[in-house]
C-alpha cells in the first residue's frame, strides 16, 4: 500500500515555536547558554517573509526567525532552518548566507542555524564561501544531522525533551517512506513509546498531534489507527485525547492535507514564473502565497506558462481579485 508524502516541514515549524528552549538545549547547547530565558522569545514570521530571497516559492514552512534576549541584556536573532528534502541541494550553502546577511543587514547580531534531516549520510554542508580578486568571504553556521541520532536510539526513548521525540518520529516517517503498513508500525510502537514518558497532559496531546500530522497514512490504516488508539486509551484509562480532541485533530489533518496542496499550487505558479523571467517580485511573491483556492491556483498555473510577461501576470491577479 502506498504511503501519502510525509509532512515534515508544517509539525517541525510549529515545534520550533512551542519548544525554542528545549530545542535549543538538544541540539545546540551553546546557543542555549547565552539566552536569558526567563525574558522568553518572539517568532518573527513576518520578518522572515521579507529577508526569503525574491523569486523562491514562497515562504520555507520549515523555517523560523526567533527574537532572544542574551543573559548580558542584548537583544539577538535566531535564525533557524529545516532541510528535509532528499535530492542534491547544492544551493543550500548559499541560501544559508543570504538568509544571514539579510537578517544581519537589520538586526546585526543574528545566529544561524540548520537541521539536516535528510537521508544522505554523507552531505553535512556548514559553510559558505567565496574568493574573487582579494575579495573573499567566510561564513560558517552550525549544523545538527538528524540521522546521527540514530545510533541513540535507546538514549531518546527515554529522554524527556520533546525534540527527542520529534527526531524519533522523523527518523521513522524517513524510513518507512513508500511502506505504509511499515509506517503504521512504527507509529503505533511511538505512541506506546509517548505514553510511558511522564509528559505532562499538554506536551502528550501536542506531541502526538505533531506524530500525526508528520507521520500521515492512507485512510483505511488511519482509520483502523484511530480505533486500536482508542482501545488502548480505554484499557488503560488513560483518557487523555478526548473524542473533541480526537476529532480537532482529524480536522487539522484535513486542514493540513488542504494547506499542503494549497503550498504545491503556489509553489508551481511561482516557479514557472522564475523560470521564465528570472525573478519574480516580493510584492507578487506574497499575494501568490494569499490565495487560498485550489481551481484558482491551477488556473494561474496555466497563464503563467504562456503569459508573455510578470506586468501581465499581475493584471490577471488584479482581475482576479475579490476587490474588483
Amino acid at each position: 500500500m502506498d504511503t501519502p508524502n510525509a509532512n515534515y516541514d508544517q509539525p517541525w515549524k510549529e515545534a520550533l515555536e512551542d519548544y525554542l528552549e528545549p530545542f535549543l538545549a538538544f541540539f545546540f547547547p551553546q546557543v542555549y547558554e547565552v539566552v536569558d530565558w526567563s525574558k522568553g522569545y518572539e517568532s518573527l514570521d513576518k520578518e522572515l517573509q521579507q529577508i526569503t530571497p525574491t523569486g523562491s516559492s514562497g515562504e520555507r514552512e520549515g523555517d523560523k526567525l526567533f527574537k532572544v534576549w542574551q543573559k548580558n541584556g542584548e537583544e539577538a536573532y535566531i535564525l533557524i532552518h529545516i532541510e528535509v528534502q532528499s535530492q542534491e541541494e547544492s544551493q543550500f550553502p548559499e541560501r544559508m548566507y543570504i538568509y544571514h546577511y539579510r537578517s544581519f543587514d537589520i538586526h546585526k547580531k543574528v545566529i544561524s542555524l540548520a537541521i539536516l534531516g535528510d537521508d544522505r549520510p554523507s552531505w553535512r554542508p556548514h559553510s559558505y564561501s567565496y574568493n574573487l580578486a582579494g575579495c573573499s568571504v567566510t561564513f560558517e553556521f552550525p549544523t545538527a544531522k538528524l540521522l546521527d541520532y540514530e545510533s541513540q536510539w535507546e538514549t531518546l526513548k527515554t529522554s524527556l525533551n520533546p525534540l527527542a521525540f520529534l527526531v524519533m518520529a522523523h527518523l521513522k516517517t524517513q524510513a518507512s517512506t513508500g511502506n505504509a503498513e511499515e509506517r503504521e508500525q512504527y507509529k503505533w510502537e511511538l505512541v506506546q513509546n509517548l505514553y510511558e514518558r511522564g509528559y505532562t497532559e499538554n506536551d502528550l496531546i501536542q506531541l502526538f498531534r505533531l506524530l500525526d500530522w508528520m507521520m500521515t497514512l492512507p485512510e483505511s490504516l488511519q482509520q483502523s489507527f484511530d480505533t486500536k488508539l482508542q482501545q488502548y486509551q480505554e484499557e488503560r484509562k488513560m483518557p487523555i485525547l478526548s473524542n473533541i480532541e480526537r476529532r480537532a485533530m482529524e480536522a487539522g489533518r484535513q486542514e493540513g492535507r488542504q494547506e499542503g496542496m494549497l503550498q504545491t499550487a503556489r509553489s508551481d505558479v511561482l516557479e514557472v514564473l522564475t523560470v521564465r523571467f528570472n525573478s519574480v517580485p516580493l510584492d507578487l511573491t506574497n499575494r501568490v502565497n494569499q490565495i487560498a483556492d485550489i481551481a484558482t491556483l491551477k488556473d494561474l498555473h496555466k497563464r503563467a506558462i504562456s503569459i508573455g510577461s510578470v506586468a501581465e501576470f499581475e493584471q490577471i491577479l488584479d482581475a482576479n481579485s475579490p476587490a474588483n
